[in-house]
């Protein structure tokens, strides 16, 4: 009678979770000397993994004299869910292969999830050849799991292949191939599949929107959210909220984030972590730091990400002495940073020229937490170094780093070069570049074709020049949106066709006529690459697609607020200096989200002073 009443108590605390009881039955059932009992040891290493102690599992089956299949699956589960899956292969290959251990279903199933957590598609494809000449190789709950590693791993024409060979196909073999066609890209199909899932749950749902959220789909995301709402899927987990911030975040869609935070609030969700951090970083993405910093100080309870979020915000929008002040804050709370704080830190400290706090913290980084630098940053100490002009310290960084230099990396000094006018080092690096990459950023060759120009080296420039034209045949059309009293309106470069185009036109000239007159503009046509006559480059620059926008936003914004604009290609230096007039002339801030970073013009200045 003891046996079967321990194991339905240790049940219990594996549904229940609870720990501590746990540990109380295992030191009752090793008094009464019955712990080599395999039904409870079993249960025992189950009850640790469900429990989240991972360690206890491992060392109870360590311990255990025979362990068959079930102990098995129960540790290796254990792994996984403790996020040990590189644990999980290496405990079965060294011991299971020692005793001879051929893998059950659940076994199989176990390795396949480790394989699939660590994007480890060569083990993946071992365990699968295993699972295939197997006495399972027809188990469809394998198959399930194998459909979700392939899926992941991003072969989604060998998940499909084993999905058709199902033959009772379950939500989750469904769900594994929605999310990993959407997580593609590939919308068409991963539409089509799900309309033919024949039981939608929330799960289902969720997947497709985040699917379609991390492969850039924004729009497409909301689209299917609210269909979701129409449906009237109660939303029991917040996950798929989750989502649909992260949407609004990379939309810098305000007006929708705002309405999609009164949905979080409406069903109680506005207590959870996670939604909170992804609201922080949604309204920092929106240009509205204030909102950002007004959610994490109502936050009951705060981890790395919520404080790392509100630092990498106010640092992307120049507001560097407030990121180095949350910081110290961070850390007199006891909260360890990890290497996404660390980016933020030292790219708040490329802003103001902070040369030895950056310093002090890239040293910090390993020195008091061992976290190893990445290319980041170096990156973002190299754009410290260069915007403080100690351009010989940003040459030696990149070729003493431990990672080889990529196109960005050699960029940013060339464009430091630019900015402190070192027209000799600049030419070299220009070589350089040109050299030993073939750059794909059309930024690059106006850049490489500006510092030519300056050097009067006219046939680079004219080199430079054709192959940024072959680019532009195939570069995505400049557009800039602008959120104007709850509504967004899009306009794309040298557009001529909106409704109040003549209203534009009139105040751009107006702002133009001033410019010239109060701070002496003139056009820098040298943004414009294409072979066509001076008044020709300076009509395409007069209707870049920020400049509509910001005339739209002075027409129609309610007076004194400020304009926020999102612009998927990188501002031209000639549209910056505008920017920065009219933000003075009109006494108005301008917000601009580019593709590489925010600009906060006022009072004819810019937050990221010139350097982008």
């Amino acid at each position: 009678m003891l046996i079967p009443h321990y194991l339905h108590q240790l049940q219990l605390c594996a549904r229940n979770r609870t720990l501590t009881t746990g540990k109380a039955l295992h030191a009752h059932i090793v008094k009464l000397g019955i712990v080599q009992c395999c039904p409870l040891a079993n249960t025992l290493v189950n009850v640790y993994g469900k429990c989240g102690a991972a360690s206890y599992a491992l060392k109870l089956f360590d311990e255990m004299p025979q362990r068959d299949h079930i102990a098995w699956a129960s540790v290796l589960t254990a792994l996984n869910q403790a996020n040990l899956s590189g644990k999980t292969l290496s405990v079965f290959s060294s011991v299971g292969s020692s005793v001879g251990l051929r893998p059950d279903d659940f076994v199989f199933s176990a390795l396949v999830k480790a394989c699939a957590n660590l994007g480890s598609i060569e083990h993946g494809k071992q365990v699968h050849c295993h699972f295939l000449v197997s006495e399972y190789s027809s188990d469809d709950v394998v198959k399930s799991s194998l459909v979700d590693m392939y899926a992941k791993c991003g072969l989604l024409d060998s998940a499909k292949a084993v999905f058709e060979s199902i033959r009772v196909k379950n939500t989750i073999s469904w769900t594994a191939m929605v999310s990993g066609y959407a997580k593609s890209g590939r919308k068409e199909e991963a539409l089509e599949l799900f309309r033919k899932l024949p039981a939608k749950n929330l799960y289902s749902w969720t997947a497709l929107i985040s699917g379609f959220v991390q492969s850039g789909k924004g729009l497409e995301a909301f689209s299917v959210f609210t269909e979701m709402r129409r449906e009237r899927v109660d939303i029991l987990d917040p996950l798929v909220l989750s989502s649909i911030v992260g949407a609004c975040a990379n939309l810098a869609a305000s007006i929708a984030g705002r309405q999609v935070h009164g949905l979080v609030i409406g069903l109680g969700f506005d207590s959870c972590v996670f939604i909170s951090n992804a609201l922080i970083d949604m309204y920092a993405k929106c240009s509205d730091v204030i909102a950002a910093k007004d959610i994490f100080s109502r936050m009951r309870h705060r981890d790395v990400v919520s404080w790392t979020s509100l630092i990498v915000g106010m640092a992307q929008h120049g507001q560097a002495e407030k990121a180095l002040a949350v910081y110290d804050d961070m850390v007199s709370h006891g909260v360890k940073p990890n290497e996404v704080t660390f980016v933020g830190l030292i790219y708040a400290c490329s802003h103001v020229g902070f040369v030895v706090k950056g310093r002090a913290l890239f040293q910090s980084m390993t020195k008091d937490y061992g976290i190893r630098p990445s290319l980041q940053h170096y990156t973002c100490l190299l754009d410290l170094f260069g915007r403080s002009g100690l351009l010989d310290e940003a040459e030696n960084l990149i070729h003493t780093m431990p990672f080889p230099p990529d196109e960005p990396t050699w960029a940013a000094l060339l464009s430091a070069c630019k900015r402190q006018g070192q027209g000799q080092m600049g030419v070299r690096i220009a070589d350089h570049l040109v050299s030993c990459f073939k750059p794909k950023d059309p930024s690059t060759y106006i850049l490489l074709s500006n510092i030519y120009a300056s050097a009067s080296l006219w046939g680079k420039v004219s080199e430079a020049r054709r192959k940024l034209g072959d680019m532009e045949v195939r570069k995505d059309p400049g557009y800039s949106s602008v959120e104007v009293r709850k509504e967004t309106e899009v306009f794309y470069a040298g557009e001529t066709s909106h409704p109040l185009k003549e209203d534009i036109f009139r105040l751009l000239k107006k702002l133009e006529g001033e410019m010239r007159k109060r701070n002496g503009y003139v056009p820098d046509t040298s943004w414009i690459l294409h072979d066509m006559d001076e008044q020709e480059k300076e009509k395409l620059l007069f209707w870049h697609s920020e400049r509509s926008a910001v005339a739209y936003g002075l027409l129609k914004a309610v007076p004194g607020t400020p304009i926020r604009i999102v612009k998927n290609l990188r501002v031209c230096g000639d549209c910056h200096v505008v920017l920065k007039h009219i933000s003075e002339i009109t006494e108005r801030e301008i917000i601009v989200r580019d593709a590489t970073r925010y600009h906060h013009f006022k009072g004819g200045k810019c937050s990221c002073n010139d350097f982008w």
